[in-house]
């Protein structure tokens, strides 16, 4: 679950981690008014969405008057960046700055520890630091049984060349920052930029927080910031659902079971030439009414040309998903042509029953690369 910059910064905040003080408005009226209460000088009007790239997509402006921060907030309510509409933004006061850093904690997957990313070069993507200068990340793991050290902290500021107050600064703001991170279940903290002031303190200017959905039972206080308005509506009905549903940009929707076999779907299809549009993965042991639903929220989205329903029936039997999709298409009358390949526990039944029932539009292929072959010729055919 992800948190929106002002969500993010009240949990710093609960933390120790100062941040500017701002005030959300949904309205330019809304705006005017909470540059008045900062002081009425300087402030940033900030798109509030759940997505990055706001900067660049015209969604932060720096504003000296709340005349002006009306006028801001009435161009970038309502904008669209990256699919995500803007409903609200944050009114924030200013600061002198000194300097801009990077500072983040994530889960490495393949190491199996959280990983500090820190940077002196702050204020700009890190994937774009990461390949003009990789020695300017400084990069340092953390055993979940020990934690973060003392030592470590030391280790983060001299490798990154920091010295006196600012050095004390991030040292305290990477401290509070792990304990942020462990106790809410995160599996992503950052702040960019982490900012040096030039009165000395140390403070985030922005935030992103990605909290585990699985650990959401301990923390009420967090799964109630959830936006169901923000959501994407075919993710929604997924985890209603019990589904695990993902959205892409291409335009091969997949559909499978298990994560194993659909990442390696996603593969096959761009070994053919093709982008996956989404991909739902309905589990080990679907029985019909899920498979139908699964397909039901894969052809939802507008981009699907094409459907690439893979099944290799261990818990999963064969003749359960082709009644689920023929279910499927009985109720949602779904015209997008659909390949089929399904393998393992009663596939023959499972082939017999879409062999004496084929609707036109599905097509049936024994091998995952010829399957994936087709649906990506379909597709290309523009869903023909």
């Amino acid at each position: 679950m992800d948190l929106y910059e002002y969500q993010g910064k009240e949990l710093l905040r609960q933390f120790g981690i100062e941040t500017l003080e701002g005030v959300v408005a949904a309205s330019p009226e809304e705006a005017k008014k909470a540059a008045e209460q900062l002081g009425g000088g300087t402030v940033a009007v900030k798109a509030q969405v759940l997505t990055g790239g706001r900067g660049k997509a015209g969604g932060i402006k720096v504003v000296k008057e709340p005349a002006e921060a009306e006028e801001a907030a009435r161009e970038i309510l309502g904008m669209d960046i990256r699919g995500h509409e803007v409903r609200q933004v944050l009114i924030e006061a200013g600061a002198e700055i000194a300097s801009e850093m990077y500072l983040s904690i994530l889960v490495d997957r393949t190491e199996k520890k959280p990983l500090i990313l820190f940077s002196t070069e702050g204020g700009v993507d890190i994937e774009e630091v990461s390949e003009r200068n990789p020695e300017a990340i400084v990069r340092i793991y953390i055993d979940p049984l020990v934690g973060l050290l003392p030592y470590q902290v030391r280790e983060l500021t001299f490798d990154a060349g920091l010295e006196g107050d600012v050095a004390k600064g991030v040292g305290k703001v990477l401290g509070n920052l792990y304990k942020a991170f462990t106790e809410s279940d995160a599996s992503l903290v950052e702040i960019n930029p982490l900012v040096a002031t030039e009165d000395g303190r140390v403070l985030a200017l922005d935030s992103k927080v990605t909290v585990d959905n699985s650990s959401l039972f301990r923390h009420s206080d967090i799964a109630d910031l959830h936006d169901e308005e923000a959501a994407d509506p075919e993710e929604q009905r997924a985890q209603e659902a019990g589904l695990q549903y993902v959205k892409l940009d291409g335009d091969v929707g997949i559909l499978g079971n298990g994560a194993g076999l659909v990442m390696s779907t996603l593969d096959v299809v761009a070994q053919a030439g093709g982008e996956p549009a989404n991909f739902c993965d309905v589990g080990g042991g679907a029985n019909a009414d899920e498979i139908s639903e699964a397909l039901d929220i894969v052809t939802a989205n507008k981009q699907v040309k094409s459907v690439l329903f893979n099944i290799f029936g261990g818990i999963t039997r064969g003749d359960e998903v082709a009644r689920g999709l023929l279910s499927a298409l009985e109720r949602s009358e779904i015209s997008l042509p659909i390949v089929v390949r399904l393998d393992g526990t009663n596939a023959e039944e499972g082939r017999e029953i879409l062999a004496e029932n084929t609707p036109e539009n599905v097509y049936t292929e024994e091998t995952m690369l010829d399957a994936a072959k087709k649906a990506v010729e379909l597709a290309q055919d523009g869903g023909r």
